[in-house]
């Protein structure tokens, strides 16, 4: 089990430098459509590729960001049934859903995306508008998207295994770390109530 926990461990950790890089996309997104947005309005001119982009981003973003998101236990779930059964009951749950479910889809996923992966890639694809992009590189983030979300399926699996046998903490607390938003509001309160006194 040490070694399964330890190959588990590496994959969390590959999925949250993934997915924490992946978050700057937004910001990459964002500076590209301000840009292309005054490029248009001063200049009167744009570019298909700028528009690409920021859809190339958005779709790495999202494919990318799915295996970051079972880690962090933020997938959606039925919980008014789930939240119902005892904590072993829920880990059984998570097990079965996994191996039956989660790991047959992204299987399949990354199976069925590969081929259209590497087709993009040895025909040198590109966009058919003017001025677009390379296809291959977003479409390869279809097979890696789905190849990340089927390896933490499998540290899911082997986490809560462990947990079964006694020999890890729970993984399905979740981490509870405020938004800087609400520390920030928070904190104003707080100065405002300590001003009025």
């Amino acid at each position: 089990m040490k070694a399964l926990l330890a190959l588990s461990c590496a994959i969390d950790g590959l999925n949250q430098r993934i997915g924490k890089l992946a978050g700057w996309l937004v910001l990459a997104a964002v500076l590209i459509s301000a840009g292309n947005a005054i490029v248009r309005k001063v200049f009167d001119t744009s570019s298909n590729a700028f528009l690409e982009a920021q859809w190339y981003m958005f779709a790495t973003l999202f494919l990318l960001s799915g295996a970051y998101t079972l880690l962090k236990q933020e997938h959606v779930r039925i919980d008014v049934i789930y939240l119902r059964f005892s904590r072993r009951t829920q880990v059984g749950i998570d097990i079965f859903g996994t191996v039956m479910f989660l790991l047959p889809m992204s299987l399949l996923m990354l199976y069925l995306c590969w081929p259209y992966f590497t087709n993009a890639f040895t025909s040198g694809e590109t966009s058919a508008n003017a001025g677009g992009l390379t296809q291959w590189p977003v479409k390869m983030m279809m097979p890696l998207g789905f190849a990340l979300l089927a390896l933490q399926g499998v540290s899911e699996i082997i986490k809560r295994i462990a947990w079964l046998k006694g020999l890890a903490p729970d993984p399905g607390v979740k981490e509870h770390n405020k938004p800087a938003e609400l520390e920030l509001a928070e904190t104003i309160i707080t100065q405002r109530a300590a001003s009025k006194q």
